[in-house]
């Protein structure tokens, strides 16, 4: 065997060890996936499970229209994930056990008079979030008296949920245990909460909502004395400490 040959040898067995390295640092680094319905992905989750923006807005786009995927197969047709992907996180994939019966899936299907929340509520027998008492948030596997309590408090804090994403933030509650949670419990009222005008508010007024601090709620007033009147959300976030993240949340709340 000449030189070359030795080295090109050398090369393949270097590179088959790098691999097998790179798999198990793969392994290792990756979190870990537990069961979910594919019907409730999050932004957060999906790119956790490789999926790129477009495949997620494509679901959330069909789910806005009170559609569900009800297998694997469907859930490919609705974001177009790559067959590779597909076989790497169906295994995860938890659809309800009613979907396992073509006739119950042809009875809800037919159900087309009532409203999508009704039906929902009726066939999975799903109780409404903005009125399920601690010990009902205790059947979802995550939830203990510790989370179910403060769940329900983070809800009367804010006078009831207005969205479902809000119990997203929830102190401590994981992503996958509140996608578990909204499969349980859907949003099926919502309280008339009145918005509080910025350009008009005090401190303390400001400082009542769960997603403003006490001393943001204080600079608010002082830019708004400062710059005259307040004129968009995104202004807003040239406020130290004001939290851009949650001005979606906020939008709830305050008018201009």
């Amino acid at each position: 065997m000449d030189a070359s040959s030795e080295m090109f040898s050398l090369d393949v067995e270097t590179q088959e060890q790098i691999d097998v390295l790179k798999k198990k640092a793969l392994q290792e680094d990756s979190i870990k996936v537990y069961p979910f319905n594919p019907n409730f992905i999050t932004d957060y989750k999906g790119y956790t499970l490789g999926m790129s923006v477009k495949e997620i807005d494509r679901l959330h786009s069909f789910r806005k229209q009170n559609k569900f995927a009800n297998s694997a197969e469907e859930f490919q047709k609705v974001t177009l994930i790559s067959d590779s992907l597909l076989d790497a996180i169906s295994p995860y994939f938890k659809f309800p056990e009613w979907t396992k019966n073509s006739e119950q899936s042809a009875l809800v299907s037919k159900q087309g008079n009532s409203s999508p929340s009704k039906r929902l509520s009726e066939f999975f027998a799903i109780k409404d979030l903005n009125k399920v008492t601690a010990e009902d948030l205790k059947v979802v596997n995550g939830i203990g008296q510790t989370l179910s309590a403060r769940i329900v408090k983070f809800r009367d804090r804010l006078g009831g949920f207005l969205v479902e994403e809000q119990l997203y933030d929830v102190y401590g509650l994981e992503a996958d245990v509140a996608e578990s949670t909204l499969q349980r419990f859907k949003l099926l009222s919502k309280p008339e909460v009145p918005k509080i005008d910025m350009n008009k508010a005090t401190v303390a007024e400001l400082a009542k909502l769960v997603y403003l601090r006490y001393s943001v709620a204080q600079k608010i007033v002082l830019y708004r004395e400062a710059n005259g009147r307040i004129t968009s959300f995104e202004e807003l976030q040239d406020i130290e400490g004001f939290p851009s993240d949650k001005i979606n949340r906020l939008a709830l709340y305050l008018s201009l």
